[in-house]
């Protein structure tokens, strides 16, 4: 029989997880306790699988315990798990937080859980799309080896890609979701500000960038970032930095100070590829 699961803040990841993780019979999903009846009655209906439990008096032992909260919430949940008496020696807590390394589970190993952190590294935005999408979802993970030997394979059969992440330095770890995600948006923005200010207008610098943008992706995945890299500072055309720089600082100083921050950075980037040809 699949070993029992409990998990403690049912949202769309939690959600996601334990349906596929039904779908494929890795865990039997048991209780499902959320911050209230209704939401944690449409997570079972989500999942096809479990009970709502209406509170922490209600919740039955299981092997495995997903506390699927939000971050800030994680420890003081794991704290109210251990004072509950439910944790027996060798079950497994764990959290799918980005940001938290897994001892931020340490309650539960003062009452002889193994813990650990497993982070899919993917937007859960409409768990529905997601859980058809999942299989090939890259997860950090980090912990106990003993949960690990649970997690690893759990994961595994709905079709992740595990990936050991050091846990002195999951907060770098999920700053790279940032660099990549978040700051390209902003880095894009300023893009289209630069075309407007050229007269180009905004929605016209958007289909005017997307070629640019993509077959700069599309290389980085190809060639790697060194080989990626092209322009001015690629080529050694001081000239046009210099020229490019004294321009968007004339424009807006914060916009030049960051041109010039990155161009540090980009002709690292530069000195590497002419050491690798």
């Amino acid at each position: 029989m699949a070993p029992t699961l409990n998990i403690i803040g049912c949202g769309q990841v939690g959600k996601v997880l334990g349906r596929l993780w039904t779908e494929h019979g890795t865990f039997q999903v048991q209780d499902v306790l959320n911050r209230s009846s209704e939401s944690a009655t449409h997570a079972i209906e989500f999942l096809g699988a479990g009970r709502a439990t209406p509170g922490w008096d209600d919740l039955h032992p299981a092997d495995v315990f997903l506390i699927g909260t939000p971050d800030d919430q994680v420890e003081p949940t794991c704290a109210r798990l251990a004072e509950s008496g439910l944790l027996r020696p060798g079950d497994v807590v764990f959290h799918c937080s980005g940001a938290l390394p897994s001892t931020a589970l340490a309650s539960a190993k003062t009452r002889g859980a193994a813990t650990a952190s497993v982070h899919p590294i993917r937007s859960f935005a409409g768990a529905d799309a997601v859980a058809r999408a999942f299989v090939g979802t890259y997860c950090g993970m980090e912990g106990d080896a003993a949960a690990l030997g649970v997690l690893g394979p759990a994961f595994s059969a709905i079709g992740a890609r595990l990936v050991t992440i050091d846990p002195r330095f999951k907060t770098i770890y999920h700053s790279a979701a940032v660099f990549s995600s978040n700051y390209l948006v902003s880095l894009l923005d300023v893009a289209v500000e630069a075309y407007a200010k050229a007269g180009v207008p905004r929605d016209e610098a958007l289909r005017l960038m997307e070629p640019l943008v993509r077959g700069t992706v599309d290389n980085v995945f190809r060639l790697g970032t060194t080989e990626a890299l092209t322009g001015p500072i690629a080529r050694g055309d001081v000239a046009t930095v210099l020229r490019q720089y004294r321009a968007l600082s004339g424009w807006d100083k914060r916009i030049g100070a960051l041109y010039k921050r990155l161009g540090k950075f980009t002709a690292a980037i530069a000195a590497r590829k002419r050491r690798q040809n």
